[in-house]
């Protein structure tokens, strides 16, 4: 782990301050100026601007949450959250000021956020809209009766949801297309990295656009009940692409061994990727292959014809197109299932619990101490203690860091800009800076939302520039609570986050392993839908390593001396999927032995990894054939038996 230059914070403090590289969304930019400045104007126009305000508060709601690429998907990102946030708005409205009992409601309606937040996207959204509007309506004055605000609040966000409607009918299909496409391209990109010390960074690459497309793709195709021909042409084409991702391993190894590929083959799968992107069909051109020679070399060839073939076919057999993770469930069957999960969970238990402690301990903090505006302290609770944005402990730090460079920007916009119809082009260019900054990093993100919410909370309360030092007091009280009741007094162990996780998945890629060797044939698909979970779980394990990395010392320390092991077990796995396809190729098929040896040699391992928290090097003794298609198997076995802990004192 790098050591910072003296007398200049440490990396594991300041690595969320520096703005990740991304592209400005300016269609989600367009669509937060429009949403947010709106309902103010018509509130101003009708006499109205608290009405405004509160449309324009729901409208940021759907803005925030407006996160999926598929219109299905945005559908339900944005609704299903604006429901629970009309139940938490209505909850809180009626106990405004009513001391305890909105104590006790808000303590419990966080520990119901909580546990579902740990159901997936939406739900974790649903659940910090339910918290959040509940202390918004427990701290603010709401205009009578109880169920104008929810109405209010719902109008903005389906006002959002309109916008982003606009465009369904020109670009239907197009998202789901436009995730594979970006798919094939990314595997052009592995093949063009085999056999240099990128291929592991693309190969993560992959593993991502993987995802993203079967998330995508299998979401849309949940909610239709037929087997549309569109959407059984794009499944298709992305399940073809499984076998260049399976091949790929084996190309690596070949190009480490003999040399580069040829420019042709990456240049082949850009060629389907356009043809996904434009819907062409017809014959396939394939010119410039060289001849395969090598078990890996026919691995890409077939690979790469069979691709082809689908991908310029108009009408694909909708019965003989799987679906290589599995067709989802019915939708009222994995609502089900999830909440039973989150009921049954020691996770989401313990998540509740925390965030329900720290919110009942702001709530009465401001209700034994005086404090203005006490909505705040609760309010910043909430975004630090939500699971989706990273370390509790980096969170607090980054959104202290934003909230004091927002209230900057709105202290300028308070003391200068007078209220009125002045608000309405300030709020359109504060509202566009959220989804322009929000891919920056979360301290970005904060800093743009800052002066939106107080901008909207004037509007109500009319404070003007007296908002200003409050908030910021309010900001760093709510970030002490959370540092405190949501990180200190909860001592999880970094062993049992981190180290408990990486040991299942290499007890699973031990499992992979028998079942890509095992006797009697391997189940095709079966084998895939394990590569593809492996793979999934690996993902997760890196971005828990990644989170984990920005906690302070001893536990970033920690992180950062397991890590070469994450790289190891994905390693393992790139090497048995090349050897099985050597196998499938042409290669002979390794003696069973050789496979028990490293099986057993893995399960050892995910054994040692739940009982320690310091990496203890281990020789792994794994004879067998030198020149078999095991032999790079067992020596990525080995390295990671080999891996030590270096000295962390």
């Amino acid at each position: 782990m790098e050591r910072s230059v003296r007398g200049t914070p440490p990396a594991w403090l300041t690595a969320g301050l520096k703005p990740a590289p991304a592209p400005i969304p300016w269609a989600a930019v367009a669509r937060a100026a429009i949403a947010l400045s709106v309902p103010l104007a018509v509130g101003l126009a009708t006499g109205r601007p608290a009405y405004g305000a509160l449309v324009s508060m729901g409208a940021l709601s759907g803005v925030i949450g407006d996160t999926a690429d598929a219109y299905r998907m945005r559908v339900f990102n944005i609704a299903v959250p604006q429901a629970f946030g009309a139940l938490g708005v209505t909850l809180g409205t009626l106990v405004y000021g009513e001391g305890w009992a909105a104590v006790a409601v808000l303590t419990v309606v966080a520990l119901v956020s909580g546990m579902i937040s740990s159901i997936g996207a939406v739900a974790s959204v649903s659940g910090l809209l339910l918290l959040l509007n509940a202390v918004v309506g427990a701290g603010l004055p709401m205009p009578a009766p109880w169920w104008k605000a929810p109405v209010l609040l719902g109008l903005g966000g389906l006002f959002v949801l309109a916008l982003t409607l606009l465009g369904w009918p020109m670009r239907r299909v197009a998202p789901e297309r436009g995730a594979v496409a970006a798919t094939y391209r990314t595997v052009a990109e592995l093949y063009e990295a085999t056999g240099t010390p990128a291929y592991d960074e693309k190969r993560q690459a992959v593993t991502a656009s993987l995802n993203q497309a079967y998330d995508v793709v299998l979401a849309h195709r949940a909610r239709q009940h037929g087997r549309a021909a569109p959407l059984v042409r794009i499944l298709a084409q992305l399940n073809v692409a499984i076998p260049l991702v399976e091949a790929a391993p084996a190309a690596h190894l070949r190009a480490r061994l003999v040399g580069p590929l040829s420019p042709a083959i990456p240049a082949a799968v850009r060629e389907l990727a356009d043809a996904v992107e434009e819907g062409r069909t017809g014959a396939p051109a394939l010119d410039g292959l060289p001849v395969p020679e090598r078990p890996a070399e026919k691995a890409v060839d077939h690979a790469l014809r069979h691709a082809a073939a689908v991908v310029h076919e108009a009408d694909p057999d909708p019965y003989n197109v799987d679906d290589r993770l599995g067709r989802p469930a019915a939708l009222r069957v994995r609502v089900r299932r999830s909440v039973r999960a989150a009921l049954l969970s020691e996770a989401s238990w313990r998540y509740g619990l925390r965030l329900a402690l720290c919110i009942g301990l702001a709530q009465s903090f401001v209700s034994l101490i005086p404090v203005p505006r006490s909505y705040w302290v609760a309010l910043t609770v909430t975004f630090v203690m939500k699971p989706d944005f990273g370390s509790v402990f980096s969170r607090a730090v980054l959104r202290a860091a934003g909230t004091a460079a927002g209230l900057v920007l709105a202290a300028l916009v308070l003391s200068e800009v007078p209220r009125g119809w002045w608000d309405v082009p300030v709020m359109a260019v504060l509202a566009a800076l959220i989804p322009a900054s929000s891919a920056k990093g979360y301290a970005f993100q904060t800093a743009a939302i800052t002066p939106v919410i107080l901008l909207l909370s004037d509007t109500l309360n009319h404070q003007g520039f007296n908002l200003v030092l409050p908030r910021l007091y309010d900001s760093l009280i709510g970030c002490a609570i959370a540092l405190i009741a949501g990180y200190l007094l909860w001592p999880e162990s970094w062993h049992s986050r981190i180290g408990d996780r990486l040991a299942d998945a290499v007890a699973d890629t031990a499992a992979y392993v028998a079942r890509a060797f095992g006797g009697g044939g391997p189940d095709q698909g079966a084998r895939l839908r394990a590569r593809r979970k492996l793979y999934r779980d690996l993902s997760t394990v890196r971005s828990e390593f990644q989170r984990a990395l920005t906690e302070p010392p001893p536990t970033g320390a920690r992180a950062a001396a397991w890590w070469p092991l994450v790289v190891a077990v994905e390693r393992i796995v790139d090497a048995t999927t090349a050897a099985r396809i050597r196998v499938d190729h042409g290669a002979p098929a390794p003696d069973p032995a050789e496979v028990a040896a490293v099986e057993r040699e893995l399960r050892e391992l995910a054994d040692g990894l739940r009982g320690t928290d310091t990496l203890v090097e281990v020789r792994a003794e794994l004879p067998g054939d030198e020149n078999g298609v095991l032999a790079p198997l067992r020596s990525e076995v080995s390295a990671a038996r080999a891996i030590a802990s270096p000295d962390l004192r």
